[in-house]
């Protein structure tokens, strides 16, 4: 069975280790390597998993998770670079650093090493991540395949090819403020209209969770469910029309703009 080093215990290397162990991998498959005692003995007693050092925790993996911020990449492949690497084995590293390329890790590292850079996104703490998946240029498909999997236990997963991930990360990796911030304003208005903020809250919230559920198991497409709710003449209409004046689409399609050319930029800068 699959044995996993997950290098760094945030909230998106937290959410992937519940997703293991919910999905039936043994604890004793899964090693957290954490620079932050206090949050290592947490996350150990939360699932019952061994912590240890990032060289120690890699030697002994099958698949290897950098979950960390990008300003600590650099470190942890300096001591990937001390480990031994079990070539024959072929480990995969998958890196989940944000602008980090599969190229940054790949001069430090024995030449061939597979490396699946991944975007994920904050829906992981509840078990409905999108997890986009780029190869490395050493990455097989049989790699991919064992990857997904892995990710498969706390969502969905999908593969492009690296030169999409700045896309990606626009849409998917930041793709949840935009709905967070949707949510806030309704519940505002809302307010605005009379309502108490918790019976406002409940019915904004109640309301995306339907249709993003209606969206996700729905054969008709987004269009076609809109056009389900939308009377003509009547208040959903009405709804809608003042949206498109006040550029609703269009402030939307420059917001994920914005956030695609500022991800290009931030990977550029790392490199």
């Amino acid at each position: 069975m699959t044995r996993i080093a997950v290098i760094g215990g945030g909230r998106i290397g937290e959410a992937l280790i519940a997703g293991l162990i919910e999905g039936g991998l043994p604890t004793g498959n899964v090693v957290l390597a954490e620079k932050y005692p206090a949050r290592a003995d947490a996350v150990a007693t939360q699932f019952g998993i061994r912590t240890t050092s990032v060289i120690d925790a890699i030697e002994g993996a099958d698949v290897i998770v950098v979950a960390v911020k990008p300003d600590d990449v650099d470190s942890v492949i300096t001591q990937m670079s001390k480990a031994e690497l079990n070539g024959e084995r072929e480990q995969i590293i998958v890196t989940m650093a944000a602008g980090v390329t599969a190229s940054r890790y790949e001069p430090k590292l024995p030449a061939g090493i597979p490396i699946v850079r991944v975007m994920p996104n904050t829906p992981m703490l509840v078990g409905e991540a999108m997890s986009v998946l780029a190869p490395g240029r050493h990455a097989r498909s049989e790699h991919i395949e064992t990857v997904r999997k892995l990710l498969g236990t706390v969502g969905k997963t999908a593969v492009v090819s690296e030169d999409k991930i700045d896309a990606v990360t626009a849409v998917s990796g930041s793709g949840p403020a935009y709905f967070f911030l949707m949510a806030e304003a309704m519940i505002d208005a809302a307010v605005g209209l009379g309502l108490p903020r918790d019976t406002a809250t409940t019915l904004v919230v109640q309301t995306m969770v339907g249709s993003a559920a209606m969206l996700d198991r729905s054969d008709e497409s987004p269009q076609e469910l809109r056009a389900g709710v939308t009377s003509p003449g009547g208040t959903t209409a009405a709804a809608i029309a003042q949206l498109e004046r006040k550029g609703f689409r269009a402030a939307l399609l420059d917001a994920i703009d914005a956030a695609k050319e500022r991800g290009t930029a931030l990977g550029s800068a790392a490199e």
